[in-house]
């Protein structure tokens, strides 16, 4: 089964889907180690190609690129990105939305960069304003639209014992077997 796990920085998607991995045995990859990775093949800093990227929109793609071909490529796995429900597509059994309020994933983001809260929550939305452009630019893909998720989950709601909880039991309980309730990628062509 692959499992996708996308949503805003600070939602908890790191979190849920390591330990969703480690529940059920599978292999997990994240968007931030596929970057990493590229990082390293380009011989440059995760700071430097972060910079990079700011005008290199091959930077992006080679990275979604990477995401669809490890969704279309793995079994038994946990995806995991902003884009991972858009670039896994059909080849995804159950994608997951996680979100929270802004003022709660900027804490969460302070609390792990050790930054103020404002500082955090300034920059979140300012990545956020700047992702949604790209997504649209490059791929047409509106992050708004959580019509491709089978489920979306207010990660404010519960502690992380409870978001592994509330998953699992959505995982254990999900028919793989037809297609009909399967949520869809309707009618985006991505360019690479």
């Amino acid at each position: 089964m692959l499992i996708t796990v996308s949503g805003p920085a600070g939602s908890g998607k790191s979190t849920l889907a390591a330990n969703l991995a480690d529940a059920l045995g599978y292999d997990h990859v994240s968007g931030g180690d596929i970057f990493r990775s590229l990082a390293e093949e380009r011989g440059v800093s995760l700071v430097e190609l972060n910079e990079q990227a700011e005008t290199d929109d091959q930077i992006d793609r080679d990275l979604d690129r990477r995401l669809r071909s490890t969704a279309r490529d793995e079994e038994d796995l946990v995806l995991e990105s902003r884009l991972a429900g858009w670039m896994a597509g059909d080849y995804a059994d159950l994608k997951l939305w996680l979100d929270a309020p802004l003022d709660v994933r900027a804490a969460r983001i302070a609390d792990r960069e050790e930054k103020s809260v404002a500082e955090a929550r300034e920059e979140t939305q300012a990545r956020a304003d700047s992702e949604a452009l790209r997504y649209q630019e490059y791929y047409g893909i509106d992050i708004e639209d959580r019509s491709i998720y089978d489920l979306a989950v207010n990660t404010a709601r519960w502690d992380e014992a409870g978001v592994l909880d509330l998953i699992t039991a959505a995982v254990e309980s999900y028919d793989t077997d037809g297609d009909e309730g399967k949520a869809p990628t309707v009618g985006v062509a991505y360019e690479f």
